[in-house]
């Protein structure tokens, strides 16, 4: 929804501008990430996956991001609790 950030800023030809200036592939102009995290790694992306997730469960966002957190909680214990830097 970057056309909404745009319509937003106080100079919206100048922050399109930026925005596209900092990608190299016009497909990416339009990607629903910016390319300061990448897909993987997108609060607004995870975000619309819990929302999605938890319509089609039929729960709560609160209880979705319970259990993803959880599910992530397992996962670390399993693979030794180890941080990385």
């Amino acid at each position: 929804r970057w056309e909404d950030q745009f319509a937003l800023a106080l100079d919206p030809e100048r922050a399109r501008e930026y925005h596209d200036e900092t990608l190299p592939q016009d497909s990416a102009k339009t990607a629903h990430f910016c390319s300061m995290c990448g897909p993987n790694f997108c609060s607004m992306r995870i975000s619309d996956d819990i929302r999605k997730m938890a319509d089609e469960q039929g729960i709560t966002e609160e209880v979705a991001i319970a259990k993803g957190m959880e599910e992530k909680s397992r996962e670390f214990r399993e693979k030794g609790s180890e941080l990385y830097q």
